[in-house]
This record gives structure tokens, C-alpha cells and sequence, in this order.
């Protein structure tokens, strides 16, 4: 059992324990394909569907089912419903080939997941999305049997750190999450008081970015993050 101050890591899952964001990368990429047709050259297709998916989060909230419903809404609102019906049959098919995809681990996760679990560390999972095809990714994943708790939350706000510390039952001070955002992952909770730790992804979504001072905790990858919890106490 781990005598450091941290007795509970969070770990986000998309990007951090798993990779994620390439393939909405990719698949934009080819929504502006499909819907670049149909448009004026100066039309930015990338950027209307950043528009209408911001507008969406409310309505459908993150993940990939959201995703596809604003390429489809944004398809027939940037081109005034002249896109055709296979390229709109194209864009769903993209987003189910998005839900199909395998879990793909990022490198060193298996190992650090059962170093933590194995030296003491309680886990506790705190991801965003939709519950159904997070809950199937958790599973595939092979972790699920090494983290104590799996959140799948709303948003990623003070509001649900305070209650996901108080589900675990610590104070914030022994509480630490790691993940790739540094607006969702670590600062809500550096404002309440408990440890984060920011491990990049070589790409991030437009809506998790965020200002801060530059003094934010960062790692390489998360398998520097063992010898990092050992500083922490």
C-alpha cells in the first residue's frame, strides 16, 4: 500500500489511456472531402462543423454519436441541402466505423495501470462521453478489472471532481487526475484543492484548450508517472 499523500488517481480515458482523437481527426478530414464539394471555395467546411458541434454539446453532449450528428446537421446546413444522399449515407458510415474501432492503448498504459493498482493506488476511471460506448471501451480495454470506479460524466467541471472525491472518500489533497486536457483534466481540480498531472496527446480537440499560466505539472508520457507520484508526497 502506497504511504504517499496521493491514495487516489484519476485517469481520464480518451487520449490518455487510450488513443482517440485521430480518429476524429481523420474522419473530419473526410467530411470536408464529401462536403467540399458542394460548397464555394470560400467556405471553411472544418471550421462550420467546429461551430456546429460547440453549438451541440449542450443537446448532445460528447462523443462520437454527437459528432456524427452534427457532421450530418452541418452537412445539409452548409450546403443548403444540395449534398447528396450518398455522401450523407457516407458520413454516417464514417461515424459508425468511429464506434466500431477497435480500443487501442497508448504506449506504456497496460503496464503503469498495474503498477499503480499493484503498489496501493486506488484508480477510479473519469472520462466524458457517451455512458453506452464508454462503458463498451472501458471493458475492451482490459483495465477495468484494475480501477476501483469508472465515472462517466457530463461534463468535467469542479462540480463532478467534488463529487467523484467525495464518491472515493478522501480529502481533495489525496486525490491527483491525470489526463491530456488541461482545461477538463486539471484544472477544475487544482481549483479544489487536489493534484493533477498533464501528459499531452500529439493532438487536441479545438474545445479543450485552455490559458494558463505555464506552471501546470507535465509529463512526457504516462509511464514517467509512477516516479512522479513518489515526489508527491
Amino acid at each position: 500500500m502506497t504511504t504517499g499523500q496521493i491514495q487516489v488517481v484519476g485517469l481520464d480515458a480518451d487520449d490518455t489511456l487510450w488513443h482517440s482523437e485521430v480518429y476524429f481527426e481523420r474522419t473530419q478530414r473526410r467530411f470536408d472531402e464529401l462536403v467540399g464539394r458542394y460548397v464555394d471555395d470560400g467556405i471553411d467546411v472544418h471550421r462550420a462543423l467546429e461551430v456546429v458541434e460547440r453549438r451541440n454539446l449542450v443537446r448532445y453532449g460528447y462523443g462520437i454519436k454527437g459528432f456524427t450528428l452534427s457532421m450530418l446537421e452541418c452537412a445539409m446546413e452548409v450546403t443548403d441541402g444540395a449534398i447528396g444522399v450518398e455522401e450523407l449515407q457516407q458520413i454516417l458510415a464514417a461515424g459508425r466505423s468511429m464506434l466500431d474501432h477497435p480500443v487501442d492503448l497508448i504506449d506504456g498504459v497496460d503496464d503503469t495501470i498495474t503498477y499503480l493498482s499493484e503498489t496501493g493506488y486506488r484508480l477510479v476511471i473519469v472520462t466524458k462521453g457517451d455512458l453506452h460506448h464508454q462503458e463498451m471501451k472501458v471493458m475492451a480495454s482490459g483495465l477495468a478489472d484494475r480501477v476501483e470506479r469508472i465515472e462517466i460524466v457530463a461534463e468535467k467541471d469542479v462540480a463532478t471532481y467534488r463529487r467523484v472525491i467525495a464518491s472515493m472518500e478522501v480529502p481533495p489533497e489525496q486525490f491527483c487526475m491525470v489526463g491530456n486536457s488541461v482545461k477538463s483534466d486539471v484544472l477544475p481540480v487544482l481549483e479544489l484543492g487536489g493534484r493533477a498531472v498533464h501528459i499531452p496527446y500529439h493532438i487536441t480537440w479545438e474545445a479543450e484548450h485552455a490559458d494558463h499560466d505555464g506552471t501546470v505539472p507535465t509529463l512526457d508520457t504516462i509511464a514517467d508517472l509512477p516516479a512522479w507520484l513518489e515526489t508527491q508526497r
